[in-house]
Order: structure tokens, then sequence, then C-alpha cells
């Protein structure tokens, strides 16, 4: 069984997935520290600005499809944006069940807020003008997000249990 998080950037996909693999005892991988590890060790915020965003996107495909060549079982932990490029959400649903995070707005930006600096979409961008910049890619990545097999909408609330069995009767 392969499990497949997305959601926006700060919605605890990392957490969760961590959380979950340890649970069902599957291999647990963040796809941007593996893209990291590809890069030998060059920051997701440094290949950003020095080889752009679609020189990382490629290589965030790659890696997801190695991921699943060799893991017939695991978690995986996506970018926000790996689903709206390249098809890429067609294949996650194709090889796993895949999990929409989908956590309030409110909470995403007070998460954010303390780890602008490691974020190079949102690094340069003020305080006040965050919250608008999260609506707007939430709405601009929200019809990829929908074709999740399994959308979770009170990410806070859920306990380990029961997220565990939503996900396992999708």
């Amino acid at each position: 069984m392969r499990i497949i998080l997305i959601g926006f950037m700060g919605s605890g996909k990392t957490h969760w997935g961590t959380q979950v693999a340890h649970r069902l005892q599957l291999p647990f991988f963040d796809l941007d520290e593996e893209v990291v590890k590809a890069e030998n060790g060059t920051s997701v915020t440094d290949i950003f600005a020095t080889k752009g965003e679609e020189y990382f996107r490629q290589k965030e495909k790659d890696i997801m499809e190695q991921l699943v060549d060799a893991n017939e079982s695991m978690v995986l932990s996506c970018g926000g944006g790996t689903p709206c490029f390249f098809n890429n959400i067609e294949y996650m649903k194709k090889v796993g069940i895949v999990v929409w995070l989908n956590t309030h707005v409110d909470v995403i930006l007070q998460r954010l807020l303390k780890e602008k600096a490691k974020r190079p979409l949102i690094k340069d961008i003020d305080d006040e003008g965050l919250r608008t910049f999260i609506i707007r890619k939430l709405n601009e990545r929200r019809m990829y997000y929908e074709q999740a097999d399994v959308i979770l909408d009170k990410e806070d609330a859920i306990s380990m249990n029961d997220f565990i069995q939503t996900v396992l009767h999708a």
C-alpha cells in the first residue's frame, strides 16, 4: 500500500506522514528531503534560486517515480505543488491512495509565519500579504487537491486511529 499525502505547505503532511508510517510500519519519505538528497544537500530554496522552479518540479517528479518504483508500500509526503505539475495527481492516484490534508487557512498561516525563511515561495512575502498569498495559491491548486481519494478537513482534530481508518477504507 502506498499512501501519498498532498496539501498546501504547512498543512501537516510531514507530521502525519511520519506518524502514519510509524504506526503502519511502512517506510516514510518526504519528497522535498529526497530532492535535497539527490541534489547533494542543496536546499529547496537554493534549487529554486539557482536552477529555477521548472528544474525543481521535474526533479520532484522523477524522484517521486523512482520512490514508487522502489517501494510497493510506503508513505510519501509531497510538496504543496507536486500534484499540480506534469499530471502528477493522475499518476499518484494510479499508484497509491492520495490523501489531501485540507487544513484551514488560518492554521496554515500561523505555521508558515514561523518558517517563512525555509520556504522559497513565501520567504519574500511580508506577513500581511502571506494570508492573501495562501488563499490565492490554495484556490489555484484546489482543482488538483480535490481529486484526492480521501479529503481530511479537520486535520488538527482527527485522531491517529481515525486518520488511519479513513485512509485504509478509501
